[in-house]
């Protein structure tokens, strides 16, 4: 890569796609494309494609996704299954039409087994039955890995795969009930503070064990692949580190200044009961990520109470 490539950032509006942006920017590309969802409509196949072929990107960063947390994903089965096949379908053929020969498609750790050998491997992929709250996302997002493999095998393209763990930061969805664990809990955690609530009631048992990546250390991660001229298999990113549901809502009170008791629902579902990715592979690609949970949760926070507090 090098700073006169147009690359085009799809789903730039959103936590991944923006990091994605600030990181190319921040390193001096200078042509970096986005488009609004006003601008352009993924789900369009024809204005995509005719897309594509006006600006013909050097490279393509797939970010854009319907995204959501455990309700969302339960409840909203069909779009989350047809749309995010929509838009991964008409980006990956559309870039294929206007000839671009580099692009990285984001899925999703939710892609592996629910009961896979922990930490997640990517040999694990299709090897047993998924998490059932949130299987249509997932198959959404194991389409696009093989369909980037069936344009890689039939035409030659490289057009590679990387899997990000549960992610965090600038730009989140805050909202309760579509939105991960991680900014739901931070919203919570402020709310009840700002009330003078006495406890926190968090969803599920507190057992499960979960692993978060600061999102800019994904765009890090995503930028340094590209530019190493990465062309291997489906990749994790993450920070090989988890901790329980628990350990993370007592943090994020400890960061917002949450001095009440957390109360844990264990009528409400868990989800998959451990999401730790092996990210060995990455490593010795010499790639580690850098922002400690707390110093990003802190972030997060600042980034919530700027967008969103009173």
């Amino acid at each position: 890569m090098n700073s006169s490539l147009k690359i085009f950032v799809a789903g730039h509006r959103g936590m991944v796609g923006s990091a994605i942006v600030r990181r190319l920017q921040s390193a001096g590309y200078a042509r970096v494309i986005v488009r609004s969802r006003q601008e352009l409509d993924l789900l369009d196949q024809h204005a995509v494609a005719q897309f594509l072929a006006d600006e013909k990107p050097d490279y393509i960063f797939v970010a854009a996704a319907k995204v959501g947390g455990i309700h969302a994903n339960n409840t909203y089965r069909a779009d989350f299954l047809f749309q995010n096949l929509m838009i991964e379908s008409n980006l990956v053929h559309g870039a294929h039409l206007a000839g671009v020969q580099r692009m990285m498609f984001l899925g999703s750790s939710c892609i592996y087994p629910k009961l896979a050998p922990q930490p997640l491997q990517e040999s694990s992929l299709l090897t047993g039955p998924l998490e059932p709250t949130n299987e249509p996302y997932a198959i959404a997002k194991i389409a696009g890995i093989k369909l980037c493999e069936a344009y890689n095998h039939q035409h030659g393209r490289q057009y590679i795969s990387v899997m990000p763990t549960n992610l965090y930061g600038p730009n989140d969805n805050y909202d309760l009930n579509n939105s991960h664990v991680l900014p739901a809990l931070i919203r919570k955690a402020h709310e009840a503070k700002q009330r003078g609530d006495r406890e926190l009631v968090v969803w599920g048992s507190g057992t499960p064990l979960r692993e978060f990546l600061y999102a800019d250390d994904l765009a890090d991660a995503c930028v340094y692949l590209m530019e190493q001229g990465y062309d291997g298999p489906l990749l994790n990113i993450g920070t090989g580190v988890d901790l329980t549901i628990r350990e993370l809502a007592e943090t994020v009170a400890r960061v917002v200044g949450f001095t009440g008791q957390l109360v844990f629902d264990a009528s409400k579902p868990d989800g998959t009961p451990r999401k730790l990715m092996d990210v060995s592979r990455l490593r010795a690609l010499g790639w580690v990520a850098k922002t400690p949970l707390e110093q990003g949760i802190a972030l997060a926070f600042q980034d919530y109470l700027k967008r969103y507090a009173n």
